[in-house]
């Protein structure tokens, strides 16, 4: 009757052992829903990002308008007989305090 007893508690520890601590354990599985869930926000992050891109890239490949405003907004470029000019934000800030005083 002891050796069952001793066999029940060894099985008893055993199982405790793989319920907390082994591989497939509850702390495992939590850690691992945990970390499921950090890579799919990450992922609907980017694929939003992704929809943006192609979204651009359709957008620039349809029309020369899209090409024709980036032109303009990024490297500063105007059209032949277009007139371009720069304010600058300093001059114009000083020139509106002196007519202030």
């Amino acid at each position: 009757m002891r050796w069952l007893l001793a066999v029940l508690v060894f099985l008893l520890l055993v199982l405790q052992y793989r319920l907390w601590i082994a591989e497939g354990s509850l702390a495992e599985i939590h850690r691992l829903e945990k970390q499921v869930t950090e890579f799919n926000r990450e992922n609907d992050q980017l694929r939003a990002r992704n929809e943006v891109l192609e979204r651009e890239v359709l957008n620039l490949k349809s029309g020369n308008e899209a090409v024709e405003q980036r032109a303009r907004e990024q490297l500063n470029l105007v059209r032949e007989g277009e007139v371009f000019y720069q304010v600058d934000d300093a001059a114009a800030d000083s020139a509106a305090g002196d007519g202030k005083q």
